[in-house]
């Protein structure tokens, strides 16, 4: 016998392919509620927390380079510093907002990521990694979160600097000396009110090797110099010049300082180049050929000739005059700076005497406008650098 015909459901599928059931009535159904993943609030969260991740992960890449490649505890400080900013900020909320699942972009990766070859690239790609997360945060933030907005903005403008600073730190001692020999105009600042707007000026101009000196009276202690150091040489490395300071290797290693310019009377550059390693430089003042020849045999980078005229930045000191520029000119096989009274009005003759690059502190630090007195001395140098 045969089976019962099975009864039509209106809501279920075909019984049979090409077989068409009869409509039924269709029983209303409760509207479906939005998924709260859908919502606006929902996916800024959602939106911080992916932002928060992606800053902090970068962060520490930037952090363990720092600490593994350029052996700068200062600058691991400081990413570190940043990247527990942002954690503090990261709500549990947030992270529970997380649908990797749902997520459109989740392992996507971009061809340009297999190009980086070396940590220089690394370095940058993250860093500018975390400077477009933490502006999604800034933006998104003013909605959900100002005060991790304000922290965002903050940690934004610190990055720049911190970017800056990472790169020079992986400068090679090439690379140090490449620059040194392209400069012209060396900077010796004295302790003048508002230093900090002279030395900027001057770089504005197109300085780019500056040195800071401090002697004893100069500024009442460590404290002081080391917060006008650490200034000026964030100040220097924020427009590609190197920053030196006088005599203190201590101070130049507690700033991140490009070298130290050692006098007679300071620690022997052997002694200094061991303290700083191999990719600092170091260099010697000299006053005759004695001198001179001393410096480059023990490895130094760079020689003062001078001083050619008297000057109140070294007291009692007699001047060598021409000659000794000369002298210097003729045999020595290193980048050397004439100085001492040095300015526009006998440039012409101490370039005449042999010499390609001058230092100057008066010049410039006494300057009734100091950066067109750097630009007018770099202009008579024949130096755009």
């Amino acid at each position: 016998m045969a089976a019962p015909p099975q009864p039509l459901r209106p809501d279920g599928p075909l019984p049979y392919p090409g077989v068409l059931t009869r409509p039924g009535p269709v029983t209303p159904q409760p509207p479906v509620p939005p998924s709260p993943l859908g919502s606006e609030r929902a996916a800024i969260e959602r939106l911080l927390d992916a932002n928060l991740d992606r800053a902090r992960e970068g962060l520490r890449v930037l952090e363990d380079w720092a600490r593994f490649a350029l052996d700068r505890p200062d600058l691991v400080a400081r990413s570190k510093d940043l990247r527990q900013r942002l954690g503090r900020r990261h709500q549990e909320r947030y992270k529970l907002a997380r649908h990797t699942a749902s997520d459109p972009a989740a392992g996507m990766s971009h061809p340009a990521q297999a190009e980086r070859q070396n940590g220089a690239s690394i370095l940058a790609a993250n860093a500018g990694r975390v400077q477009e997360a933490l502006r999604v945060l800034e933006e998104f933030g003013r909605m959900e979160d100002p005060a991790l907005a304000a922290e965002a903005a903050a940690i934004r403008y610190a990055l720049y600097d911190l970017e800056v600073d990472l790169i020079q730190a992986g400068r090679g001692g090439d690379e140090r000396r490449a620059l040194l020999r392209r400069c012209h105009l060396y900077l010796v600042t004295s302790p003048v009110e508002g230093l900090e707007a002279v030395v900027a000026a001057g770089l504005a101009a197109g300085l780019r090797l500056v040195q800071y000196r401090a002697k004893a009276g100069d500024v009442p202690d460590d404290r002081c110099r080391f917060a006008q150091a650490s200034a000026l040489r964030q100040l220097c490395h924020r427009h590609g010049a190197l920053f030196l300071v006088n005599d203190r290797i201590d101070l130049a290693l507690a700033v991140g300082a490009d070298g130290v310019h050692l006098g007679q009377g300071d620690l022997p550059p052997a002694v200094a180049r061991r303290l700083l390693g191999p990719e600092r430089l170091i260099g010697r003042s000299t006053h005759g050929l004695e001198d001179l020849r001393q410096a480059v045999a023990d490895g130094c980078d760079y020689v003062g000739v001078g001083p050619v005229e008297a000057t109140p930045t070294k007291p009692g000191r007699e001047p060598v005059g021409l000659a000794y520029v000369s002298q210097a000119a003729a045999e020595c096989p290193l980048p050397f700076f004439a100085i001492g009274g040095i300015d526009l009005a006998n440039l012409a003759a101490v370039r005449l005497a042999g010499a390609e690059r001058v230092a100057v502190v008066r010049a410039i630090t006494r300057a009734e406008d100091p950066g067109a007195a750097a630009a007018a001395l770099l202009a008579e140098l024949g130096a755009a650098s």
